[in-house]
């Protein structure tokens, strides 16, 4: 149960800090747009917007992933299964769910050797000058919260397809 918690606390405060960046970016571009809106009254765009905005969106997308993962937001196609029986539903469940967990610790283990290429060449943007290496740890640390969040959903699928029965994780879609 204490394992539970703190995998929900930990999905849930990152898809907030994401919620936050992604508020931040939404300001910024729309400072940055009117900037250049009113450029004869001396105002401008916010110098290196784009830099920012990539940084931002690209932590955004790893900050939502662990809560996306929790509460099974992933797009899935239920034309068939439906059909099928409670045990097979659980066996396609856990084998997708074991998929997703190799497919996000081999993106964790991709963006750790492209942090590490770019803090090697100390890499900076173009227009702000900023280590390139800050938003791939960014991601980096995301996608290892999201590897811990998707080793716990195997679990939680093994238990399911275990017992028969869906287990309902605190904040997963299956509580509403």
């Amino acid at each position: 149960m204490i394992l539970s918690r703190i995998v929900v606390w930990l999905a849930r405060m990152l898809a907030l800090l994401g919620g936050i960046v992604l508020i931040a970016v939404i300001i910024m571009t729309v400072a940055s747009i009117t900037g250049r809106a009113f450029v004869r009254f001396g105002l401008g765009p916010v110098p290196g917007d784009f830099e920012l905005v990539q940084a931002g969106v690209g932590f955004a997308v790893f900050a939502f992933l662990p809560w996306c993962q929790l509460n099974r937001g992933h797009a899935t196609v239920d034309i068939l299964t439906v059909f099928f029986s409670r045990r097979v539903n659980h066996i396609i469940d856990l084998v997708t769910e074991l998929l997703m967990t190799l497919a996000i610790g081999l993106i964790a283990w991709q963006l750790y050797y492209g942090m590490r290429d770019k803090l090697a060449y100390g890499e900076t943007s173009f227009i702000l000058q900023f280590p390139q290496w800050w938003p791939y740890a960014a991601c980096f640390i995301a996608s290892v919260i999201a590897a811990i969040v998707s080793v716990y959903m195997v679990a939680v699928r093994f238990n399911e397809l275990r017992t028969g029965a869906p287990i309902a994780v605190s904040g997963q879609g299956s509580m509403h």
